[in-house]
């Protein structure tokens, strides 16, 4: 049971496990996906299912008896769930006749929730930070069973799009490691210390927005736990517009070079030999690449040549309410 790529890592890694038999999958209702949002799109479990020549089953939710009943047909012995978006029932998870895992994007119990890959990027601006997936036996609650076995990643200096692709190839890993042990009666699960819960809330579009008053190491951690989703973006004053221009930002890092006149204030854009770079509370944050709204992607250098930039602003800040000259 699963939706994303991630998803579909675990469930490519299951389906070659010598010691059982994929009978069926489930995947979340085709939706609308492009720039239109017009046409329905297959989730990546479902096009990696068909083509392994699995069945594929969509139910909206399982609140319908005859979806409930349709599983319990089955007769499963594992219920393996990975990032499938629904909270599931106690009577989907007893159907199952030895155990109903999850396979988890962090270290339980922390990051329980929608967002762990993200969160836990945004939050972590040491380099020695590491995260991890776990194998959880899964209760009606969110996240809240006991674990059977957790693997540590590193995050480095990943994106979110880049440390999911790492956890889920993990999370798949552990999977089949320890599924012969769980089926076997010879690993056993140990509850979760809920005090030390925290809680990775889903992200909208508004928690893309960067806060440049921040520390650049806090700015970086931020970005890229945004990318490539929801993404991160700005709004820019531009020397030749009254409006301050949307642009979001791909890719950047921290700066390294100095300037001889001291920081400026925390937003203002500064041009230096390697690039574009922002103002944070402590240094600089350069620009890689950017893609201004309704425009191409670009990369720093080349943005600054074409808009004249010359501040980002908060998420709250006003523009000016005279042009910028």
């Amino acid at each position: 049971m699963g939706t994303p790529a991630f998803a579909a890592t675990v469930l490519e890694g299951l389906a070659r496990w010598p010691g059982g038999r994929v009978v069926a999958v489930y995947t979340q209702p085709d939706r609308p996906r492009g720039r239109r949002g017009m046409k329905l799109m297959p989730s990546p479990v479902k096009e990696l299912a068909e083509s392994l020549g699995l069945e594929v089953r969509q139910p909206v939710n399982f609140k319908d008896e005859a979806e409930r009943r349709a599983l319990a047909d089955l007769r499963p012995d594992i219920i393996v769930a990975a990032a499938y978006g629904l909270l599931l029932p106690k009577a989907v998870l007893d159907t199952a006749r030895i155990a109903p895992l999850n396979v988890h994007a962090s270290l339980l119990p922390l990051y329980r929730g929608a967002a762990p890959i993200q969160r836990c990027i945004m939050d972590s601006c040491s380099p020695d930070a590491v995260t991890g997936v776990s194998l959880m036996h899964m209760e009606p609650s969110l996240d809240t069973g006991p674990v059977y076995a957790t693997h540590s990643v590193p995050i480095g200096c990943c994106h979110a799009g880049e440390l999911s692709e790492a956890l889920a190839r993990a999370g798949a890993e552990l999977l089949v490691e320890t599924l012969p042990g769980i089926v076997a009666g010879t690993v056993t699960a140990t509850p979760q210390d809920h005090s030390q819960a925290t809680h990775a809330a889903k992200l909208a579009k508004e928690d893309g927005r960067i806060d440049w008053a921040r520390p650049v190491a806090q700015v970086d951690a931020h970005i890229r736990g945004v990318t490539p989703s929801p993404g991160a973006t700005t709004r820019i004053l531009c020397k030749s517009g009254a409006e301050p221009l949307e642009v979001r930002i791909l890719s950047g890092h921290p700066g390294v070079e100095g300037l001889a006149t001291g920081l400026p204030a925390p937003g203002t854009l500064v041009r230096l030999p390697a690039g574009l770079a922002v103002a944070c509370a402590d240094g600089l944050y350069l620009l890689d690449r950017v893609r201004p709204s309704g425009r191409k992607d670009m990369d720093g250098l080349a943005f600054a040549n074409g808009y004249a930039p010359l501040r980002a602003l908060g998420p709250s800040e006003p523009a000016p309410s005279e042009p910028t000259a």
